[in-house]
């Protein structure tokens, strides 16, 4: 069992949490992070961009001018790619550009993901993170507190005065325990996360 220190809001250990080694202490597997990373930013794009052909421009149904004799260089459409207003050569037309990740990958590169963050010593565990109003400058004072920058915290439940709080200030997201994800949890340097989203994960998985 991995063993983290559990801290409040004031940065001062409180007590001692046993976490599985199932979820928090795996092998990690690179390869299947990184496939993970990989699927999430691809599932993301809208794949909506779109040109035009030199099929689908409008103009160009005659040739500009004749074929010899005007010293121009031979032309047999406006429509071509290398007149203004032409068609673009290979134009980039909408497309899906999602992949798929089965069940068991997903959760061995969160778990791998969650490792990492144990073993380097960078996952924070509260005893509980609520705000009576939202107020960015408290939040501020608690990462403060807790020496974390740039971080990901991870609550049970939505608390919109959490999500409030942190909104606006750099280089911290918030998000649920059912709703965390590998490429979150390695964009920030910190995983902060509630005593009570540990033990929910770990029902999940369990």
């Amino acid at each position: 069992m991995a063993t983290l220190a559990v801290y409040n809001t004031d940065g001062k250990e409180v007590e001692k949490i046993d976490l599985s080694d199932d979820i928090f202490g795996v092998e990690i597997n690179e390869t299947l992070v990184h496939k993970a990373v990989v699927t999430y930013l691809a599932n993301n794009r809208q794949g909506t961009q779109s040109a035009l052909t030199r099929s689908e421009v409008s103009g160009g149904g005659r040739k500009p001018w004749r074929q010899k004799g005007t010293g121009h260089a031979r032309q047999g459409s406006t429509r071509s790619p290398q007149w203004t207003g032409g068609g673009v050569v290979f134009a980039p037309k909408p497309r899906d550009y999602s992949k798929k990740m089965n069940k068991r990958e997903r959760q061995i590169a969160l778990f791998s993901a969650l490792t990492s963050k144990v073993q380097d010593e960078k996952m924070i565990v509260v005893d509980e993170l609520s705000m009576d109003a939202p107020k960015t400058s408290a939040f501020v004072e608690v990462l403060k507190n807790l020496k974390a920058e740039s971080a990901l915290v991870v609550t049970k439940d939505k608390n919109d005065n959490v999500v409030l709080s942190a909104r606006n200030i750099p280089d911290v997201a918030t998000t649920i325990s059912t709703a965390i994800n590998v490429y979150d949890i390695l964009k920030y340097d910190s995983l902060i996360i509630t005593k009570d989203a540990a033990k929910a994960i770990e029902e999940v998985y369990a």
